[in-house]
């Protein structure tokens, strides 16, 4: 059909409609290559892992289900909100730290399959983690084409601790959901991406990132508005699907800061949960008596890295990503720095600000072929499979 045609089409000749199946066919056929991808890096991570565990004589599936925060899930998952340790310095940790829907998930999945909750935690998040990159795509087609989006799930699968994506871990299933609330957002189905952050905050403290950039998003656009027009009622009434999604982005995570509130008789317990956890808000001390620690060698090359973590802010902000986007991967970014808990999670707990990696995969597809762009493609999976399979057979936690 022409574009003239498109300019002339009349109410009497209507655009042809489909069926909410077809479009989701449509959907995962446009998605097919980046899930290809995703897959393939992930699975060589794997196979890379199972081949250093098998020669270590250790048990492929024990860290990937039964290791660090895993296990706490499926104690969760188990037994409900019950369980302390109290550590030799006398700090305590309850597992009131972690949130409730990984865990929930995990037994429900265990209750309906042959699976035990640590297949079911892994099924989770194996199968969190291709929506997480269906939706990655969907963002990055929607922001810069079909191509960028795939690649863009490629290098979000072969991220330096994507192997926590192939573990029973939370990383997964936020990311999916932030995802697929972002790609909402653009699209305008504000009511969808407000349910999704509420999922979103019954799995992660992060979600406070998701919920603030809905919020920033809609008082930009209410503003604007009415700077233009200069009357409320009619701004309001336009834009009350915005506004019904915002007031209901943070319900998941305050209705569980809530319970945690009962529970303990407190109404900052889950604060104090996460102090005693090392999760509190320092405003950056710890990270930089971290680096003051540090030989100096070593120290010199963590400032590059942090220089290059704000070279990619930079570049995204250039890039003029849209308001939503560049809110929640700024402040997942920031959250991940200011925090006081130990230094080598902070990679982990960057991992779902996937937009950050917009301006590589733009930089990547200006390369003079497709082949070029797949070799450095297969150079970071099989750097990041290397990297998953040395740190999960190590001692320290990811």
């Amino acid at each position: 059909m022409s574009d003239h045609q498109l300019r002339t089409r009349t109410p009497a000749d209507p655009a042809p409609r489909t069926s909410g199946g077809s479009r989701a066919a449509a959907a995962f056929r446009a998605a097919a290559p980046a899930l290809a991808v995703y897959a393939a890096v992930r699975a060589l991570g794997l196979l890379a892992f199972w081949a250093a565990a098998s020669a270590a004589g250790k048990d492929p599936l024990g860290p990937l289900s039964g290791r660090w925060d895993s296990v706490w899930y499926q104690r969760i998952a188990e037994h409900g909100y019950r369980y302390t340790v109290t550590l030799p310095d006398g700090s305590v940790h309850s597992d009131l730290a972690f949130f409730p829907l990984l865990p929930a998930l995990e037994r429900a999945v265990s209750a309906v399959t042959p699976l035990t909750l640590g297949g079911a935690g892994l099924l989770v998040a194996w199968t969190a983690g291709l929506l997480a990159a269906w939706g990655i795509f969907a963002v990055g087609s929607q922001l810069r084409g079909r191509r960028t989006g795939v690649v863009l799930a490629a290098l979000w699968g072969v991220y330096p601790t994507a192997f926590v994506q192939s573990m029973a871990y939370t990383e997964t299933l936020f990311t999916a959901l932030a995802a697929w609330a972002l790609y909402a957002v653009l699209k305008g189905r504000w009511i969808v991406a407000g349910a999704l952050c509420v999922l979103a905050g019954l799995t992660r403290p992060s979600a406070a990132a998701l919920i603030a950039a809905l919020a920033i998003t809609a008082a930009v656009t209410l503003v604007r508005e009415y700077r233009d027009e200069r009357r409320v009622g009619p701004v309001l009434r336009r834009n009350a699907r915005m506004i019904a999604g915002v007031a209901l982005a943070p319900l998941g995570w305050l209705a569980y800061v809530v319970f945690v509130a009962v529970r303990e008789g407190s109404p900052v317990a889950y604060f104090d949960v996460q102090a005693q956890w090392g999760n509190n808000i320092d405003g950056g001390r710890a990270l930089a008596a971290f680096i003051a620690g540090l030989p100096w060698p070593a120290a010199l090359g963590l400032c590059a890295v942090l220089g290059l973590l704000g070279w990619l802010v930079v570049l995204c902000v250039r890039q003029r990503q849209p308001l939503p986007v560049l809110v929640y991967a700024i402040t997942i970014v920031v959250i991940s720095l200011i925090g006081a808990g130990y230094f080598g999670s902070r990679p982990r707990l960057m991992m779902p600000a996937f937009p950050l990696l917009l301006p590589p995969a733009v930089a990547l597809l200006r390369l003079r072929t497709t082949g070029r762009t797949a070799a450095v493609l297969a150079a970071l999976a099989c750097a990041s499979a290397a990297y998953g399979a040395w740190t999960l057979l190590g001692a320290g936690p990811p």
